[in-house]
């Protein structure tokens, strides 16, 4: 009986640790994937023509009502370029990728006939107030994000630039937290309330698989 009982909690005891050993395995395999599919390139030019092709998956384009929309992911690595000087070091970039690698970024791009909204919308000049007063501080009401479980990511921060028609298109840097566990699979599904241009809401999509295994800058 006692010979019986030591068999019993030694299988236990192995079966246990082979658990843990697969677990280790899979995870280690995952991270392993992960770095293997990440694209790495020599300059910000060529991340950029890779991130503008659709093919890629990390830009969707729309047409709505004469207006063009678009919303291209911003991988962390282009935030770390604008910060390194000629002496940066390696933990430098270390760093500077813990640092913005808690967010997400976005560039959402709108524009009618290669203008700016501002240069192409309004008609009066209470509408052309109106127009500054939502992409200056209203934003936040007019954009979201959601997973495919409908979980809301809320807009931590974003930059619009006046370019005062110098512009061909109305771009806004949208900044999200990096929640790993709402990053899971499927799209991360963005969407444009009516901005006063009669588009009616407008939805579009960015896997979040290639978010996971975003391209890097070879440093």
């Amino acid at each position: 009986m006692k010979h019986s009982l030591k068999n019993i909690v030694r299988v236990f005891v192995i079966s246990t640790e082979q658990i843990y050993l697969r677990r280790e395995i899979s995870l280690l395999l995952l991270v392993l994937l992960i770095s293997c599919s990440n694209k790495t390139f020599n300059t910000e030019e060529e991340l950029w023509t890779y991130l503008r092709d659709e093919s890629n998956g990390f830009v969707q384009q729309k047409a709505v009502n004469g207006y063009n929309f678009s919303l291209v992911y911003k991988p962390t690595d282009l935030l770390v370029k604008q910060e390194l000087s000629d002496d940066t070091s390696a933990e430098d970039v270390k760093k500077l990728r813990e640092k913005y690698g808690q967010y997400l970024y976005f560039n959402l791009s709108m524009s009618k006939d290669n203008k700016e909204l501002l240069s192409a919308a309004p008609k009066t000049r209470n509408e052309f107030g109106a127009m500054i007063n939502q992409l200056a501080f209203g934003i936040g009401d007019k954009v979201h994000l959601f997973t495919q479980e409908k979980d809301t990511i809320a807009l931590a921060d974003f930059v619009y630039p006046r370019m005062y028609g110098m512009s061909r298109s109305t771009d806004i840097l949208l900044v999200y937290p990096r929640e790993e566990h709402k990053l899971i699979g499927g799209d991360l599904s963005f969407t444009i309330k009516d901005l006063g241009l009669y588009t009616g809401e407008v939805k579009l999509k960015i896997p979040i698989k290639n978010i996971n295994s975003e391209p890097k800058l070879k440093f």
